[in-house]
């Protein structure tokens, strides 16, 4: 698998352990909002990519101090051998927790099937009908863009009786509150979290701002009367 990062110890990537987080190599999408740059190409020659097995030997060695790994991106369902490794992490007796864009919902299928995961996060970028935008495809709002792929892992992901979660980071220039009441219709009974953008020099393109924590959490409010089970994760 190809292993871009180790973060050897979190309490924040895995709600309620402490965990590890590994970062897969390569993404399907080019949201210009991402703070991953470096990851999403998947071009990482050999001696950058970290060896599986050293990551295998560090968790065993791990195991009485961390409980979960966490397998983020890039998009880790890309991975042709993730399934292979999900397996060697719970053979070690560690939680599995997987973050998704939700682009290929019969990965995410199997490995509920294979009961290999155990907490699954998904970005949910934007409301339907500029959800293509929000993923970097850059030409008429649906091009390119298989909404049905979406929409299907939101499904699988909603009745997998898995703890889960979804996600959406608030960009001022992508999202208006309006698109927000639309995704948490799309959401209704779902834990949901609004994370503010966060500018920095790894970001993919410029020009993006956040709306200040007072009014994320307005608009929190504002989706929680409507009948969601939304929070801001700063």
């Amino acid at each position: 698998m190809k292993i871009a990062g180790l973060t050897k110890t979190t309490l924040l990537d895995y709600p309620g352990h402490v965990a590890a987080t590994v970062f897969t190599a390569g993404c399907n999408f080019l949201c210009p909002f991402c703070h991953n740059r470096d990851l999403i190409a998947g071009d990482f020659c050999d001696e950058k990519l970290l060896n599986e097995a050293d990551i295998i030997d560090f968790l065993e060695k791990r195991k009485n101090v961390l409980s979960g790994l966490c397998i983020s991106g890039g998009e880790p369902t890309l991975q042709p051998d993730l399934e292979d490794f999900i397996r060697m992490v719970k053979k070690l007796g560690y939680l599995v927790k997987l973050d998704t864009n939700g682009y290929r919902p019969e990965v995410i299928a199997s490995l509920i099937k294979e009961g290999l995961l155990d907490y699954i996060a998904m970005d949910l970028k934007n409301s339907k009908e500029k959800y293509a935008l929000a993923c970097g495809f850059k030409a008429k709002p649906l091009d390119n863009l298989s909404l049905e792929k979406i929409e299907k892992s939101v499904l699988i992901i909603k009745e997998s009786g898995l703890v889960h979660e979804f996600r959406t980071t608030v960009v001022k220039e992508l999202h208006t509150e309006d698109d927000l009441v639309k995704i948490g219709d799309w959401l209704k009974g779902s834990s949901w979290f609004l994370q503010p953008f966060k500018d920095d020099e790894n970001v993919i393109a410029g020009g993006f701002s956040s709306y200040s924590f007072s009014e994320i959490t307005a608009i929190c409010d504002s989706l929680n009367k409507k009948g969601n089970a939304v929070k801001v994760r700063a």
